[in-house]
């Protein structure tokens, strides 16, 4: 496994969850603060779309990105699996190779 210092944890969920994760995100201190924007998801199966989404063959969630230290971020996988278990939340956590502003 990689030890990294920095991680891009990634978030997709529903559009509904929006502001009640930024109030969560909020309460972090987060260096670089983190970004949100919608997205669409595309999924074979169909459980849980509306007629709609099926047919279209996408879903709107939103997506939060934000970069973490190492140290922090069991802290903000733990909160957020606490608040928000059973929300049809998606995340993902990648290493970052390289970070910085330009």
């Amino acid at each position: 496994m990689i030890q990294a210092e920095q991680y891009l944890v990634t978030i997709n969920a529903p559009p509904g969850l929006e502001e009640s994760l930024v109030d969560c995100l909020l309460t972090f201190e987060f260096e670089d603060g983190f970004s949100s924007f919608p997205v669409s998801a595309h999924d074979h199966r169909n459980a849980g779309l509306s007629l709609v989404e099926q047919v279209s063959g996408r879903q709107r969630k939103i997506r939060f990105q934000i970069y973490i230290p190492q140290a922090e971020l069991q802290v903000l996988l733990n909160r957020l699996c606490s608040e928000f278990s059973g929300a049809d939340i998606q995340y993902w956590v990648l290493p970052v190779i390289e970070q910085g502003k330009l």
